[in-house]
């Protein structure tokens, strides 16, 4: 059974459809994608689900059950914009934040300073929000996201502002969580972001959902079939080549075959015709390929 379950999810704004019958499933203990650019339809989605807001028409369900506002604290939720209080310690926001989500004073401080020890802030505690980079509230916003341990972990953007250390401890907590028991909704206009992370996506666009799937069995889906090869020594004529070729120099060969041609038949034929083959490789799309590929019709109505 699915953990949440989008079912044909409308939303209008005066005259403007922000999300057009979309239904999105997402299988429990998985990282899930909800990809797009900005104005997509991304966050208007999120706010639904969290019952921020409420849809014109659909429904969502969340652990087989219809979503409301009392079971949103199975959830915790990191938005784009950042909503924390410049001018409190992180110490006592953290502890505010945590005692809204139903944790008692003494939980709470537990569970607030093992994340920080996690991420090696300890000594944040009394610093007021607004002397910290934003890469450092991004943790601190990170910790009320996850501190009451929500069953369903909703990032929008959870990289902004981070650098590249800090992007891979947050990373490396997304998959500790997931393997802990939370499923996880992560929410970006920057795809190639994604590509690892995610087991599953959705890709949205003006409001409608274009495409869904396993993230490796889409790449399968939509690969043209081009091999990059490296190799040493002369090129040979290629008669009756199982392939086109695309570009060559000295050292490398780009080349396309059909759907029906096995990887195996090209790297033997390559072998008998004398060459050295260093580095054979299918070169798949990247989910940015398969998005432009799949809203160009959309984008032409």
């Amino acid at each position: 059974m699915s953990f949440l379950l989008l079912n044909n999810i409308v939303k209008t704004f005066d005259k403007t459809t922000a999300v057009d019958h979309v239904s999105i499933e997402v299988q429990p203990q998985r990282i899930y994608g909800m990809l797009g650019p900005n104005g997509a339809g991304k966050t208007t989605l999120i706010r639904i689900i969290t019952s921020i807001l409420l849809p014109d028409s659909g429904t969502v369900m969340l652990d087989g059950e219809p979503m409301n506002i009392s079971r949103t604290r199975l959830i915790g939720y990191m938005p784009e914009e950042r909503g924390l209080y410049k001018k409190m310690k992180v110490g006592e926001e953290l502890m505010y934040l945590a005692r809204l989500r139903g944790l008692t004073k003494t939980e709470a401080k537990e569970k607030i300073l093992s994340w920080m020890q996690r991420f090696d802030i300890a000594d944040w505690w009394d610093k007021r929000v607004e002397e910290l980079s934003k890469g450092m509230q991004q943790k601190i916003q990170f910790i009320s996201t996850v501190v009451h341990q929500p069953r369903l972990i909703i990032l929008d953007e959870p990289f902004s502002g981070l650098d590249p250390i800090n992007t891979n401890l947050i990373r490396s907590e997304i998959y500790r969580l997931k393997a802990e028991g939370a499923t996880i909704l992560f929410s970006t206009h920057r795809m190639e972001q994604v590509e690892e992370i995610c087991e599953e996506i959705a890709l949205i666009h003006q409001g409608k959902k274009v495409l869904e799937g396993d993230v490796h069995q889409l790449k399968q889906q939509f690969k043209k079939h081009i091999f990059q090869i490296g190799f040493s020594g002369a090129l040979p004529t290629f008669e009756q080549a199982p392939f086109s070729i695309i570009s060559q120099s000295e050292r490398e060969l780009s080349i396309q075959a059909t759907a029906d041609t096995n990887p195996n038949a090209i790297l033997s034929y390559l072998i008998d015709q004398g060459m050295t083959i260093n580095a054979f490789n299918e070169l798949l799309p990247s989910l940015n390929e398969i998005f432009i590929t799949q809203v160009s019709p959309i984008s032409n109505e």
